[in-house]
């Protein structure tokens, strides 16, 4: 494949629009003097914007799933999102660049001690629409059933007044919520992590073997390492060998 069948694909208008995730504070923590998204999500954009000789265009999303629904659209050329089946039917991902754990908050005085005792008949589970653990919880919970707010009210608050039986987040951001509800805890361990990557429309093949080997070559350079301790990242792991 040569570079300019690769730039053809991946930055067709001569610029690579970048669709960032900005609901996820692990991978966006901050904004740029210029006003653009910065984090290490952003950073690896620009990375690949520089490698390609393109400028980048970030195209920023208020939820994961808004960002999934325009895969294919001509809207972005490369998508920063959690990398699940649901979302690569319609979108060729690399192999992941970074993971979160994710895992349940239980309120004060709950009986549920781990992870499995979750998906039990009458358990509510509190969760964002969408997001890529969503997903992962919506094809493994059997028993339980789901709680989804609307964008506009956030899950942690439905999960107090409602008094649901558990909340599902990455743990980083229940780190921070626990602190709000005295007597909750967060249950060891995770559910699943939420694999990071970056992806490109399906038809683009040249565009996303480009992208699977540059996200392995960041790993191994210590490239994601050093967006993460650049961005001063807790919580954020540089993913293994695609």
């Amino acid at each position: 494949m040569s570079q300019q069948q690769i730039i053809n694909e991946l930055a067709p208008t001569g610029v690579l629009r970048a669709a960032i995730n900005m609901s996820n504070f692990l991978l966006v923590n901050g904004r740029s003097q210029s006003g653009d998204p910065a984090g290490v999500s952003p950073s690896l954009a620009a990375a690949i914007a520089e490698r390609l000789g393109v400028p980048v265009q970030y195209v920023p999303y208020p939820k994961p799933s808004q960002l999934a629904d325009e895969a294919g659209t001509n809207k972005w050329d490369i998508g920063l999102i959690g990398a699940e089946p649901q979302r690569a039917e319609k979108i060729a991902f690399s192999a992941a660049y970074a993971e979160i754990e994710a895992t349940y908050m239980v309120p004060p005085g709950s009986p549920i001690k781990t992870i499995a005792d979750v998906d039990k008949p009458g358990v509510r589970i509190a969760v964002n629409a969408g997001a890529a653990y969503d997903l992962w919880l919506a094809r493994n919970i059997k028993q339980a059933t789901f709680v989804r707010p609307p964008k506009e009210i956030k899950t942690f608050d439905v999960f107090v007044r409602d008094q649901l039986e558990a909340y599902a987040a990455l743990r980083p951001g229940l780190l921070e919520e626990v602190k709000k509800l005295p007597g909750a805890r967060i249950l060891e361990g995770n559910f699943a992590t939420v694999q990071q990557a970056v992806g490109t429309a399906k038809a683009n093949l040249a565009g996303a073997k480009f992208l699977h080997d540059f996200v392995e070559e960041a790993k191994r350079s210590g490239l994601i390492a050093r967006f993460i301790e650049q961005h001063k990242v807790a919580g954020l792991s540089v993913a293994g060998p695609g």
